[in-house]
């Protein structure tokens, strides 16, 4: 058997940073972070890897992955009375799809599909491809775009950056200019 190639990425998840295991093997986006074209830049860069992954993540906790078997989770957990300030699994649940919402109506409905089928139902750029009745490589074009108005949404950049105005040097009334 062929040996799973497992990568940690840090995810913020309900605003705590955790570093979660990705099983590359398993997504199209690891596959096509791991692959380089021509000019020896991966396909998708490590933010548009980040942001399809925590897609994907909330897109998992939101129950959306179709089941090939019964959910006895659900039955056998008890929840406890009292319970911090965790939330239960509807809650949880909820939250998730609340989030997932949010990303698409971000991402617009030019995107959402494409991402959907690609981060959460892990579909191959060749099955969108044929089954949208696109030209071959244009779901990685587009693919790319949708993950970088995934990652703005987000709140991902590449580069941190400070503000975008000039620092205040000095500040003065407006009618005293000539007062002095």
């Amino acid at each position: 058997m062929a040996e799973r190639r497992i990568d940690h990425v840090e995810v913020e998840i309900e605003g705590e940073r955790r570093m979660v295991a990705v099983d590359l093997e398993e997504s199209p986006l690891g596959w096509l972070a791991r692959r380089r074209g021509r000019d020896g830049r991966c396909f998708i860069a490590p933010l548009q890897l980040l942001a399809g992954e925590r897609l994907r993540a909330d897109f998992t906790r939101a129950g959306m992955a179709p089941r090939v078997t019964a959910n006895w989770e659900a039955a056998t957990r008890t929840d406890r009375a009292g319970a911090g300030a965790g939330l239960n699994a509807s809650e949880a649940m909820l939250a998730a799809r609340q989030r997932l919402a949010r990303a698409m109506d971000a991402v617009g409905p030019e995107f959402a599909g494409l991402l959907l089928d690609v981060c959460g139902f892990l579909k191959g750029l060749e099955q969108v491809e044929q089954e949208r009745g696109w030209p071959a490589r244009t779901a990685k074009v587009v693919l790319a775009l949708g993950l970088d108005r995934l990652a703005r949404h987000y709140g991902l950049s590449a580069a941190a950056q400070g503000p975008s105005r000039a620092r205040l040097r000095a500040w003065r009334a407006p009618d005293s200019a000539g007062a002095d």
